[in-house]
This record gives structure tokens, sequence and C-alpha cells, in this order.
């Protein structure tokens, strides 16, 4: 998935002309605390909410303050983890998409990233959970997934937890089985070291409540 596909519909970008009133006003619509300016689709920054609140007039046009903007940004054919880098690296709430001639194509939200990533990692769809712990030069994903597959099951989504000070990792697969207990002996008759597991036998339901609470919470 890339970043044009992820662009949030209904995201109105801010002009120098527009009012720090009006850039508040849809911040609190669109439930962002960042807005990308853009005049004649040239991107020339974000602004955010504290930007606006440090502003001495909220009646006065953008352009007539001079603003420190930031300028994150990804372009079209960039992947989802970009994005996802980019979000958490800077604490964004909506990151702008450009095209190669650095024109402004729209933005993606926080809201919407989550859904599509909760969705990249099968969270709706019904099965189990089990996380290994081991070695990074011993992660095989092909093996991984043979083991898997001779016991009549195939992985949903899989992503890799780690550090840099450490070669240990932790492999975290969503399997559409909910009995589990075939997978687990053959991972451990291979000498896996499974760190934990979980059956959404008895709490998917729960699951999804709980994203479906947080989507609600993200909407508020």
């Amino acid at each position: 998935m890339i970043a044009k596909q992820l662009i949030t519909d209904g995201i109105m970008p801010l002009k120098t002309s527009d009012t720090g009133k009006t850039a508040l006003s849809w911040m609190e619509d669109y439930k962002v605390a960042h807005l990308p300016i853009v005049n004649d689709q040239k991107f020339l920054g974000l602004i955010s909410e504290l930007d606006i609140y440090n502003l001495n007039n909220f009646d006065e046009p953008l352009g007539n303050h001079p603003l420190s903007l930031i300028n994150p940004y990804v372009k079209e054919y960039q992947s989802i983890f970009d994005v996802l880098k980019l979000v958490s690296e800077d604490g964004l709430t909506l990151i702008p998409v450009l095209d190669d001639n650095e024109n402004y194509l729209g933005s993606i939200t926080l809201l919407n990233l989550l859904k599509h990533f909760s969705n990249a990692l099968s969270i709706h769809n019904p099965g189990g959970v089990i996380i290994l712990d081991m070695v990074y030069n011993n992660y095989s994903l092909t093996e991984i997934a043979n083991i898997v597959e001779s016991n009549d099951a195939k992985i949903l989504s899989t992503f890799i937890l780690g550090n840099e000070e450490s070669t240990k990792i932790e492999v975290i697969l969503k399997v559409n089985k909910i009995e589990l207990d075939s997978i687990l002996k053959t991972f451990e008759r291979y000498n896996y070291n499974i760190k934990a597991f979980f059956s959404e036998e008895t709490n998917y339901e729960d699951l999804e409540d709980r994203y479906n609470l947080l989507m609600n919470y993200l909407n508020v």
C-alpha cells in the first residue's frame, strides 16, 4: 500500500490568506493538531495547533505572521511504513502527500492511517496470535510459514520487534486458526522459543470492541 492510496478524503489545506481562527476550526472538525498550508498546489509546510495559539491575533491571515513551519511529507509512491515512520518520529496527526513536482496531492490523517494499518494486520479476522522469541540470524520466514501451513493454517500477518542493542527479536504471527495446539507443538519440536500465544476463541469480540473504542476515542 502506497501513500497516494492512503489519502484521507475531505481534508482541505489552508492558504496563507486563511486566519488562525479558520485553522483552529478546521483542526477541530478534522480531529487533527496539524494542517498543511498550500498556495497554488505548492506545499509550504505544516502548521500546528500550538503554532496558532502562539500567534498574536487569530483574526489575521496566517501569511501576516512570521511562520516557522515544519516541512515533513511523503511522496505519493512511498509505502505505508514510510508514512508510519515519519508520523512516529515527528509526532504528527497528519502527513502531506506530494508528487515528484512537489505539488500537494492530499493528506493522510493518523486516524485513517490506523484504520489502514489495522486492516493490514488482519485485526478483524478471527484467529490466533503466536509470539516467537529468537536470535535475528535464526529468523527464517520460509521455515516459520512451512510450520504453520503444515498444520493446515495460514499466516495472515507478521511483524518483527527488536532493537539495535540486541540480536534478539520477537516475531509476532497472526494465523487464521483459533486452535493453536498443533502449531505450538510443531514449533516446540523445531526448538522455537514460544514467548506467548493468544487464542481469540474467547476474546475476539472483546478485541474488536477495544479496537472500536479506540476508533471512537480518536473521533471525539
